[in-house]
C-alpha cells in the first residue's frame, strides 16, 4: 500500500483527498504546514512515506520552501497541487526540486494517474551490467549510483531516470517529447518545462560548470543529448 504524505492547509480539501486517496488503496498521512510536514517526515511514520502531495499556499514557510528543503536532504517524490498555475509559479516549483506541477481543480483519476507515475518513476531500474565512466563522473546503473569526482551525488527518482536515459545512448539527441514520454511515463501535453528544469537541476549536481555543461548538452531546437566534451 503507498503511503502519501499531503500537506494541504484547508481542511475541507485536505479531508476530501484523504479520503479519496485511502478509498484507492493508499495509507495517508496529513499536514497542515510545511513545519508540520517536515517534522513528521523527520520522525518514524516518516521513514515509509514514498511520496508528497504538496500545496505552495501554506501558512508559515511556503510549498516552495518546503520543497526546498525536502530536496535538500532527500530524495522523496514531491508533487506540487496548486491553484497557481502561473508560469512563474510553475518554472519555479519545478526548479525548487518538485517532480511534477499539478494545476488545481483536479479530478480524483487525473491526480492518482500522476502520483502512480511518480511512484513508478522512484522504483528502482532494473539491473543493468553497465557501469559507465567519463571524465570525473560514474554512473553505476546496477547500484543506481552516481558519483562525481568520487563524491555520491544524491538524486531524486526523476533526475536519476533522467540521467540514466540519456547516458543510455551517447551521442544520441532526445527530444524533450521523448524524454517526456520515456521518464515521466506520460504525455504532458508538450509541456517541456518540466524536462528543461529537471535537465537544469541535474547539470547543477554533475556539472562543473552548469551554465558551460560538459555531460548534457543542449541541441538547440531538438532537445538533449548525452555527451561528454
Amino acid at each position: 500500500m503507498p503511503h502519501v504524505l499531503l500537506i494541504e492547509d484547508d481542511a475541507a480539501v485536505r479531508d476530501g483527498m484523504e479520503l479519496v486517496l485511502r478509498r484507492h488503496g493508499y495509507d495517508v498521512d496529513t499536514a497542515a504546514t510545511g513545519e508540520e510536514a517536515l517534522a513528521l517526515l523527520d520522525g518514524p511514520a516518516g521513514k515509509t512515506v514514498e511520496l508528497a502531495v504538496l500545496d505552495l499556499m501554506l501558512p508559515g514557510i511556503d510549498g516552495f520552501e518546503v520543497c526546498r528543503r525536502l530536496r535538500a536532504r532527500s530524495t522523496l517524490p514531491v508533487i506540487m497541487l496548486t491553484a497557481r498555475g502561473d508560469d512563474a509559479d510553475i518554472v519555479q516549483g519545478l526548479e525548487a526540486g518538485a517532480d511534477d506541477y499539478v494545476v488545481k481543480p483536479v479530478t480524483a483519476p487525473v491526480l492518482e494517474a500522476r502520483i502512480k507515475a511518480a511512484l513508478r518513476r522512484a522504483e528502482p531500474q532494473p539491473a543493468h551490467p553497465e557501469r559507465s565512466e567519463y571524465t570525473g563522473l560514474v554512473v553505476d546503473r546496477a547500484g543506481l549510483t552516481v558519483t562525481r569526482h568520487g563524491t555520491p551525488v544524491a538524486l531524486p527518482p526523476t533526475e536519476l531516470r533522467l540521467l540514466l536515459e540519456l547516458s543510455a545512448s551517447p551521442g544520441r539527441v532526445l527530444s524533450r517529447e521523448q524524454l517526456l514520454e520515456r521518464v515521466w511515463d506520460h504525455d504532458y501535453l508538450g509541456d517541456s518545462r518540466l524536462v528543461d528544469a529537471a535537465v537544469g537541476r541535474l547539470r547543477a549536481k554533475i556539472e562543473d560548470e552548469p551554465a558551460r555543461p560538459r555531460y548534457i548538452q543542449t541541441v538547440r531546437g531538438f532537445g538533449y543529448r548525452f555527451g561528454p566534451v
